[in-house]
């Protein structure tokens, strides 16, 4: 007798079954791996641009916020409400000692509400969109798409229960994708309050 090995029938089916199953499936992981990392790229560029809106706030309120002989200085109140006091630089709220917040020594009443570069203000932050990732190229699996985001400064349209507050800033961040699609935006406010000197305070 000669004893002859190989596949039966039922093996061979088996066989074809599962690489069949694979052969359909590939195509459907594929798309949903682009999927989950173009999820992920959606998160990171309003992560970047939630960084970009905490950098801005950091800045100060205006230009005019600061002593125009003192470049340096640290921030102070515009009188744009006309209660600072001409003699103490408080206003209504302030606690009169020294380290605490305090109006302008010149009794500026009008921000600048400009992008002037004598400072950094916030009104520098804006700009028109731009684009998040470096060197990011779209693919051919249809992720990695190119995120651009804007940033709008505005003082006049600020309103809190339909009234104007002129010592508010608000700024607004704009994300869209390489369609033009809006993916979210991004709300904060700035308030014209000034700065306490912190390089004075000591501890224990």
């Amino acid at each position: 007798m000669v004893r002859r090995t190989a596949f039966t029938l039922i093996e061979l089916i088996f066989a074809i079954v599962i690489i069949a199953i694979s052969v359909i499936s590939l195509p459907m992981m594929n798309q949903a791996i682009a999927k989950g990392v173009d999820s992920n790229l959606v998160q990171e560029a309003i992560f970047a641009a939630a960084t970009e809106l905490n950098e801005a706030i950091t800045v100060n309120w205006d230009e005019n916020s600061i002593e125009p002989t003192l470049n340096n200085a640290y921030a102070r109140v515009i009188n744009v409400s006309g209660n600072c006091n001409t003699i103490t630089h408080l206003m209504p709220g302030h606690i009169g000692e020294n380290l605490h917040r305090k109006c302008l020594e010149n009794n500026n009443t009008t921000p600048s509400d400009s992008s002037a570069t004598t400072v950094d203000a916030l009104d520098d932050m804006a700009h028109d969109y731009t684009a998040i990732f470096v060197n990011n190229t779209p693919s051919a699996e249809g992720y990695k798409k190119s995120y651009t985001s804007k940033v709008a400064v505005t003082r006049a349209n600020v309103n809190f229960g339909g009234a104007v507050n002129s010592n508010m800033k608000k700024l607004t961040i704009t994300i869209k994708d390489s369609t033009g699609d809006i993916i979210t935006s991004l709300i904060t406010y700035s308030a014209n309050i000034g700065e306490i000197d912190y390089d004075k305070r000591t501890y224990q």
